[in-house]
């Protein structure tokens, strides 16, 4: 997404709109974008800088880590903010702080029920047990029974 300085008056410009998904550079076939980039943007201009704030917004198709199951996923970035020092040309591109924010908001581990109305089929570790069982035998106290000075 490409801005035009001389286009931005002093009191600055409030752009909304949708730009092609193509931006994020996502080519995984385990991440995949289902429609277009949504932006709701405040641009505004200072000294020797461009100050952007809004929204942004785009759906991506995702892949559970426990069943392999595809999954719609919204990512909705609601306070973006990028600071742009102006140093060169007339044109500036917004496209990598917008697609850093976008990549940032991505789950790491993704699950198909992260919404809470579907349930992932796939195998989940129960909650486990952390406290010790005094009885069972310490994996330390054999080494401690181990003698290490014996000859051969």
């Amino acid at each position: 997404m490409k801005v035009h300085l001389k286009q931005i008056p002093a009191e600055g410009i409030h752009l909304e709109g949708k730009e092609n998904n193509d931006i994020l550079g996502l080519t995984e076939n385990q991440i995949r974008p289902s429609g277009p980039v949504e932006y709701s943007l405040d641009i505004g201009m200072s000294k020797s800088s461009m100050f952007v704030t809004g929204k942004l917004g785009v759906d991506v198709g995702l892949e559970c880590v426990s069943c392999l199951k595809r999954f719609v996923f919204p990512i909705r970035v609601a306070n973006f903010a990028a600071q742009i020092e102006l140093v060169g040309p007339e044109l500036v591109d917004l496209t990598p702080w917008i697609r850093e924010d976008i990549l940032l908001a991505l789950p790491v581990h993704p699950h198909c029920d992260w919404d809470r109305k579907t349930k992932c089929v796939g195998p989940r570790m129960k909650y486990l047990n952390a406290a010790k069982d005094l009885k069972a035998p310490s994996a330390w106290e054999a080494l401690d029974h181990l003698n290490l000075n014996r000859r051969k």
